[in-house]
């Protein structure tokens, strides 16, 4: 018989709850986001908190944490441009998607430092990575400060629709996506990756 131990996160530090949430909720989905600053500098970073929202219209949630109470730049530019790109990491280029988590001053672009490819968008205005196999040009339909205070909260969720998805064609096989083909990388915790290892497959109860 196992032994659980009650946690009560009101007792406890905020990294200390960090870190129960992410080694508890894995395997985690990366999103490399791109966003353009104002002055016009194509900027990229990853984010494991990040998820499905809808599909009609389609839509996806980006939570960024900010930092000492500041929007991180992903966030501050979303939210100025109303537009963003959402890429799925896979292992084709995990290490340039590491280099992206580097904090550079505003006016770097992280995609210079990883060597990545910018490639146009086709409905809005920010650029998109041509490393990636899966890419999702979204608008910004909410930016909800989360957490903290209402005067200073400590994340920014992002919740943007899709308003074209770009898909290598080797992945599709009669409009589904092949998971083996697409290797993609999860996020697990501190430093450690997975990639999809043995597949169950059980069919939804009639």
């Amino acid at each position: 018989m196992k032994t659980m131990r009650s946690i009560d996160p009101a007792q406890q530090s905020d990294r200390d709850n960090y870190k129960l949430l992410i080694g508890s909720i894995i395997p985690r989905p990366i999103a490399l986001v791109t966003t353009l600053s104002p002055a016009g500098v194509l900027n990229a970073a990853p984010f494991s908190f990040f998820y499905i929202v809808n599909s009609h219209p389609p839509m996806v949630s980006v939570s960024v944490q900010r930092r000492q109470g500041q929007p991180k730049d992903t966030a501050s530019h979303a939210m100025a441009a109303g537009e963003f790109v959402v890429h799925i990491t896979d292992t084709s280029y995990l290490e340039q998607m590491n280099l992206t988590a580097s904090q550079l001053p505003p006016d770097a672009s992280e995609v210079e430092l990883a060597g990545l490819t910018a490639v146009p968008s086709e409905a809005i205005a920010v650029p998109g990575l041509a490393e990636a196999r899966i890419r999702m040009e979204c608008v910004l339909e909410h930016a909800l400060p989360l957490g903290g205070t209402p005067d200073s909260p400590t994340s920014d969720l992002l919740i943007g629709r899709v308003v074209r998805f770009h898909i290598d064609e080797a992945l599709l096989h009669g409009g589904r996506i092949n998971a083996a083909a697409l290797d993609p990388v999860s996020r697990l915790a501190g430093s450690d990756y997975a990639r999809i290892g043995e597949v169950i497959t059980l069919a939804r109860p009639e």
